[in-house]
């Protein structure tokens, strides 16, 4: 049974969106996408790049506020959220990790794993405890006092997903996030997030280009052009069953 339009979903799912819209300077980025993810579920978005995937992630994380479309995390709605409401949803029960470890270099690697922790005000001794967990589980707790310039590309990467981790987050938004990595690097990286999702009850949005990441998923949505593959397949449906040699204009004429 499909809801009307700003009620709460079902209580199964713990992200759920609805019939969003996005457009980028005019251009369409989703085209009236629905989705809905269930506790602790590992989500993979695939589809070929320009297909909607970041922009969909951005839109469920309230780093974007769809042009049309709702988002619901639990029984909030993301959608009519402020700035500020949105920001302290990402800051407390979101964490993110995409391409790009982007830490700051002023700052000790367990400082960056820690920052979540710090912002939200909890002492620098807990923070430090539970960067410095992860950090260990990730293999590079030896790393912790150092700045990040002493780290190569796979290793940055370990703290900025020790960094979404380290706050014990409801979901974890991962855009491409083994994208840079060799493939051991890589497997390290899917295989302690999805260990620790399962663990912790954590939800995984997961947008790849890789095969073997996406597998590590429960299920897949596909996106094609903004769509979903299916919405984006049945649009394509009646040229393909059109008859050689005729167009679908001179069909209907």
């Amino acid at each position: 049974m499909v809801a009307p339009p700003d009620q709460a979903p079902p209580d199964n799912d713990v992200l759920w969106a609805r019939s969003l819209h996005y457009s980028h300077s005019g251009s369409p980025g989703l085209i009236g996408v629905s989705v809905g993810v269930r506790q602790g579920e590992i989500l993979a978005l695939t589809g070929p790049r320009g297909s909607g995937k970041t922009t969909l992630l951005h839109c469920l994380s309230g780093r974007l506020r769809p042009d049309q479309g709702e988002v619901w995390f639990n029984s909030a709605p993301v959608h009519t959220m402020g700035a500020v409401a949105r920001e302290r949803l990402r800051r407390d029960r979101f964490g993110w990790i995409g391409p790009e470890p982007q830490l700051l270099p002023e700052l000790k690697v367990w400082e960056n794993a820690a920052l979540p922790l710090l912002i939200a005000g909890a002492s620098h001794r807990s923070a430090k405890h539970a960067a410095c967990a992860w950090l260990d589980r990730l293999d590079i707790g030896g790393f912790a006092r150092k700045r990040p310039s002493a780290l190569n590309r796979a290793e940055s990467q370990r703290v900025a997903l020790a960094r979404a981790l380290v706050n014990e987050p409801a979901v974890i938004f991962a855009d491409e996030p083994t994208a840079p990595l060799h493939r051991t690097e890589r497997a390290l990286l899917l295989r302690t997030l999805t260990t620790a999702a399962r663990s912790h009850g954590i939800t995984v949005l997961l947008a790849t280009l890789d095969e073997e990441t996406a597998a590590a998923a429960d299920r897949r949505l596909a996106l094609l052009d903004g769509r979903t593959a299916a919405a984006a397949g049945a649009l394509a449906s009646p040229a393909a069953d059109t008859p050689e040699g005729q167009t679908a204009c001179s069909l209907s004429a």
